[in-house]
């Protein structure tokens, strides 16, 4: 009974198995990398697969997103790109990711086989195999492609917007984004996912917050040839490193190599000044994008080519429009597409890269199509009454906003292209579209001008970084000693290299590593960025809104003035306690690190003591009257003054939040430990006792004869003795920073206590129960700063 039980399962596996290629040509089916067919009735994918263990590269990605840039799952999302090959193990074929981070480069198979078993890989899936037929295996791919390749629902809840699960019956392939070419073939598939919503961020983007839909895409690829050359990285080349380990690496050598990222560029003829590339790199921008940002993104992104060509190519960098019927996502094209959100958000380059040598096979940009707004609303309100005659003076603005386009769009690109940010290069005349550039607004006779906000080319960094990664040497050149004489040249220029872990934490020291500033001197621009300021906010008005917009648009128009100097105070704070260095190697020359001096330091204090002074931060008296409660419609959002008051607008608060912005900076932990170690080694410098004394005889000690900018002043003052406490309480600091804060709370208390002014009664009441419930010491916000960053709304910018 039981071998005929058993031959019965046997021939009906065999049955099963020996009709499926029937069935398929009944199917329509895809010719390409791997052929695949597609059954209508059940929507379900077949697929062929000859080559076992052949690598191919697998890459998923969105199609579609949900719009929202707090949840951050944008249309054109690029996933993790993965080396996988088929294998046969009994029934199955497994989809498997070797562990190509840890290697051994050798001729011995032996001690190759011994690195690849010492590591785990990953089985990415196990398909049935449906039929053999002639060395080619049948696999029913739909269980693959119809999950949550990207992590959608993981985000979701990660963002605190529901739990979500993939409902598969609400779920299809979509034929139209469903592909086949010679080295590619692309899936896509619309997915829906079901659950409860808990946050307001999913519930503004989706028609029904319990239903969402978006679509992904799954990609097999194959693999470039082995004819890319690879580069060894420097890290003052400017670009991103590749890396893995090699343990066949001798013992007096790093195990740990690391590569340039590129796209591969060779000349037709390597010997000639100038010549056109064997294939040139080629990019498409997104034909949804209207103008005039699509005419401002072409240009901006052509900008590259003189950094090619200074290095001896002959249009080896194009752009061109995306044809009608290509999709972003093919990863034969290099994209730049058009993202739109609910609220303005970040831009990036992205690229897919072959994990085993870091080529760049695909590059994809995302531009956040609310970017031009915010600049435009920047113009809007450093204008003098630009709508006093008329609702159509709008061309200085449109014009700014415009020459920032142009910047981000060679910035995102920079960054397929294989190069990092260089957050130094705005204090060394722009040399690099890779910084966060703020707009540079100058007084020209009085009036406002915008004539050089943004750099109309690329920049100096620029040519060293394509010179770098992309030069192609003669024959018989020592590349190494090429590559060397680069970078000695731009160090020689004064061309300085700063990116992001240097630049961007609050507590950051590099005296250049900064987002969103000018000028050589980060104090000097934050005084004549001041004074500017002064001057718009004298001349705003009602004029600078439209005829018949509500009054209540005119605050969302006076913000990104009020703010203007956020990112400027920033970069002078970073001078105190401010370090210089370089990523320097043994033998260049360069600075590796010291101290800025202490009267440098002292001068960047002077400079952001000025932000802390309520006749320089307080919005002016009568400026007040233009701001009444939103009207219907005009609700208050994330990039509105907080305030304390209800529906009236807080003058107070917005002071506070701009006082904390900068004392949040100047009483940082990581500065204040900083100042410590610096007065030791050097007794002259700036030290944090200076700092403290400092900043409290220019706010706690000051009054003003005005009594609204007295008022303005005690609000900047609980702000000060709050970020005192937080320092006389951290954890985290050398004890002395806990000591001196200790004792200037100590000082302040025995000083206030005879004053008969309330307020000082009541800093006196909060310094003794800071004392006595120091455990449970807590610091008590400031109404949260507008968005602003990036400028334009934590990659790129």
């Amino acid at each position: 009974m039981k071998k005929t039980l058993y031959l019965f399962v046997f021939l009906s596996m065999f049955t099963t198995l020996g009709q499926i290629t029937e069935k398929l040509k009944d199917f329509k089916k895809y010719e390409g990398f791997f052929p695949f067919y597609h059954d209508p009735s059940s929507d379900k994918v077949y697929m062929e697969v000859k080559d076992l263990e052949k690598e191919f590269l697998y890459v998923y990605s969105l199609s579609s997103g949900i719009g929202s840039n707090d949840i951050g799952l944008d249309r054109g999302q690029l996933g993790n790109e993965q080396v996988v090959y088929f294998k046969k193990a009994g029934n199955k074929l497994l989809l498997i990711q070797p562990n190509l981070r840890f290697r051994a480069l050798t001729e011995n198979e032996l001690e190759k086989k011994s690195v690849e078993q010492a590591f785990a890989k990953s089985i990415l899936f196990g398909f049935k195999i449906e039929e053999e037929k002639d060395g080619t295996y049948f696999i029913d791919l739909t269980d693959f492609l119809m999950q949550d390749a990207h992590g959608v629902s993981e985000r979701l809840k990660r963002s605190k917007q529901g739990n979500y699960s993939l409902d598969k019956s609400k779920s299809a392939f979509d034929l139209e984004r469903t592909r086949a070419f010679p080295n590619n073939v692309e899936f896509d598939l619309m997915l829906t996912f079901k659950g409860t919503p808990a946050g307001n961020y999913i519930r503004s983007v989706t028609p029904n917050p319990e239903l969402v839909t978006v679509s992904q895409h799954h990609s097999f690829i194959a693999l470039p040839d082995t004819g890319f050359d690879m580069r060894e990285f420097d890290p003052r080349s400017g670009s991103y490193p590749f890396s893995y380990y090699d343990y066949a690496t001798p013992v007096e050598e790093s195990l740990i190599k690391r590569y340039v990222t590129r796209h591969r560029l060779e000349k037709k003829d390597p010997s000639a000044a100038l010549s056109e590339a064997v294939e040139p790199i080629v990019y498409y921008l997104d034909n949804g994008t209207p103008e005039p940002v699509r005419s401002a993104l072409l240009e901006g992104g052509r900008w590259w080519n003189q950094a090619f060509e200074a290095i001896g190519y002959k249009d080896a960098f194009q752009l061109k429009m995306l044809p009608d019927d290509a999709d972003p996502l093919d990863v034969r094209y290099n994209v730049i597409q058009w993202v739109h959100r609910s609220t303005r958000g970040w831009s990036y380059g992205s690229s897919i890269t072959d994990p085993r040598t870091g080529e760049i096979i695909k590059g994809h940009v995302s531009l956040g199509s609310l970017r031009i707004r915010q600049d435009f609303l920047i113009a809007q309100a450093l204008m003098d009454k630009p709508f006093a005659e008329r609702d159509d003076n709008d061309e200085a603005m449109l014009n700014m906003a415009l020459a920032r386009i142009r910047q981000l769009s060679a910035h995102e690109i920079g960054h397929t292209l294989g190069f990092a940010h260089n957050f130094a290069a705005s204090t060394n005349n722009r040399a690099s579209v890779m910084d966060y550039p703020h707009p540079y607004i100058s007084l020209k006779n009085g009036m406002i001008d915008f004539s050089e906000a943004y750099d109309t080319g690329i920049g100096e960094w620029d040519k060293v970084t394509v010179a770098y990664s992309y030069s192609d040497f003669p024959e018989n050149t020592n590349e190494r000693e090429a590559l060397a004489a680069i970078l000695q040249e731009s160090h020689q220029q004064g061309l300085r290299y700063i990116s992001d872990r240097d630049a961007r934490p609050l507590g950051s020291a590099h005296i250049l590593g900064h987002l969103w500033d000018n000028g050589g001197s980060a104090s000097e621009e934050l005084n004549r960025l001041l004074e500017l300021r002064e001057v718009a906010i004298d001349n705003f008005s009602i004029d600078n809104i439209r005829s018949g917009e509500p009054n209540s648009v005119l605050e969302d128009v006076f913000v990104p003035l009020y703010f203007l100097h956020r990112y400027q105070i920033e970069a002078a704070v970073k001078s105190i306690g401010g370090l210089n260095y370089n990523y320097a190697v043994k033998g260049d020359g360069q600075v590796v690190v010291e101290s800025l001096s202490s009267k440098e330091q002292k001068e960047a204090l002077k400079s952001a003591l000025k932000t802390l002074d309520a006749s320089v931060i307080a919005i002016p008296e009568e400026k007040l009257t233009l701001f009444p409660p939103r009207a219907i419609g005009h609700a208050r959002t994330r990039e509105s003054i907080n305030g304390k008051t209800g529906v009236s607008f807080d003058a107070l608060s917005a002071a506070e939040t701009a006082a904390d912005m900068s004392l949040s900076l100047l009483f940082h932990p990581e500065r204040a430990s900083r100042l410590i170690q610096q007065k030791g080694l050097e007794s002259s410098q700036l030290g944090l006792d200076e700092l403290f004394q400092s900043v409290i005889d220019e706010t706690i000690n000051k009054t003003h004869k005005d009594g609204y900018l007295n008022t303005v002043q005690k609000s900047i003052n609980y702000r000060v003795l709050m970020h005192l406490m937080n320092l006389a309480a951290h954890e985290d600091v050398h004890p002395q920073v806990n000591a001196l804060a200790n004792a200037s709370l100590t000082e302040l208390q025995m000083r206030l206590r005879s004053s008969s002014d309330p307020d000082a009664r009541e800093m006196v009441r909060r310094i003794t129960f800071f004392n006595e419930n120091r455990d449970d010491f807590k610091v008590i916000s400031s109404p949260e700063i507008p968005d602003g960053s990036p400028i334009g709304m934590a990659c790129s910018q």
